[in-house]
Order: C-alpha cells, then structure tokens, then sequence
C-alpha cells in the first residue's frame, strides 16, 4: 500500500505524467513491481496510461477528492465562522482542483449591513485574488497574509493566507469585503484561522 500511496503522489507531481522506468527509478523498485502496483491502481481507476503510455491520474481520484470535500468544509467551519465575525467580512476557504482555486466554503458575518456575498464553487485562477496568490505562496512555503485590491471584483478588497501542513491538501483562507481592510489586524486574524483549519485538518 506505501508504495501504491507513493506512485501516485509521484505521478500527481508530474504535470508531464511518468514513464513506467521513471516511476521505477523514483521508487527504487523494479519495472514488474511497478507494473503490478499500475494495475492494481488502474482497476480502481485510480491511474490511467495515455497514449504515450505515460502513467496519469486517473477519474478515481478526483472521485475521492469530491468525497473528501464536505468532509473539510465542515472542519473549517467553526475557524470560518469566527473569522467572519472578527473581521465583519466574508470568509472562505479556497482549494485547488484543477489549476484553479475554488471556494469551498463560505460564511457571511452576522451583524454587518453589507457584506460581499461569495458563492461557494466559485472559481477563479491562482494568479489574481488574495485567495489564490496565497495559495501559491504556500507552495513556495511562505505562510504570510496575502492582500488585493479589486483583483476578482472591482472595489473588493482580499486577505487571505495559506493553509499549510495538511499533507495532499493545497488551500487558503481568507476574507472579502467592500471597504479595505487594515493588513496587519486582518491579516493577523487570517494567519490564526489558516493556523486552526491547519490542526483541525490534520
């Protein structure tokens, strides 16, 4: 199972997918070790060979990961939750699926007139909102708050920092409002969010 759990880490970290010998190579195993571990995996659909024959992730997994969904939605809720209040903006947590950032849950604080109201499976690209940039920051292991101004919605402004040592997990937390936002009390309020998600999470 270790070495099923690895292939698949291995061949999900390979935009390009994996031969059979590269993947044998990663491993430190032999081909035919490979070879039964792809066909295991492959029944389940958990990998696929293209064309090529490279080795690629297959529909199973994706399967899994929209499982798995509701279940890290609601342990991010109680953290989202006071974090919406605190700050008096919308708070979400943003994942990564497909190359681009999707809000995975959303609360909208209680006692505010005007809030921005963020629907949950909204998606956007990594490179523009506060939510995405800091997930890409994450990658680079940089666990500071991330802010824009009207990068997804003119006169929106965003905060927003990763999750981090949640392993197979790429997010963010953050919030959005209509005014802007003081970096250093927000972000503060971001960051521990990020923190707590993180423990409940793992």
């Amino acid at each position: 199972m270790d070495r099923g759990l690895r292939l698949l880490h291995l061949v999900a970290d390979a935009p390009a997918g994996l031969t059979v010998t590269e993947a044998a190579n990663r491993l430190g195993i032999g081909r035919a070790a490979v070879y039964r571990l792809v066909g295991a995996l492959t029944g389940h659909g958990m990998l696929r060979r293209d064309g090529d024959g490279r080795l690629r992730l297959g529909a199973g997994v994706l399967h899994l990961a929209r499982r798995a969904q509701p279940l890290l939605a609601e342990g991010a809720l109680p953290a989202l939750r006071r974090l919406a209040e605190q700050a008096g903006a919308t708070a979400h947590l943003t994942v990564v699926e497909g190359g681009e950032g999707v809000a995975l849950a959303v609360v909208e604080p209680s006692w505010t007139s005007f809030h921005v109201a963020y629907r949950t499976g909204a998606r956007h690209p990594l490179e523009r909102g506060a939510a995405g940039r800091a997930i890409l920051a994450g990658r680079s292991g940089v666990p500071d708050p991330v802010s824009t101004v009207g990068e997804l919605q003119p006169g929106a402004y965003g905060v927003a920092a990763p999750v981090l040592g949640v392993p197979g997990l790429e997010a963010s937390v953050g919030v959005v409002a209509l005014a802007p936002l003081d970096a250093d009390t927000v972000g503060a309020q971001v960051l521990a969010a990020a923190q707590s998600i993180a423990a409940a999470l793992s």
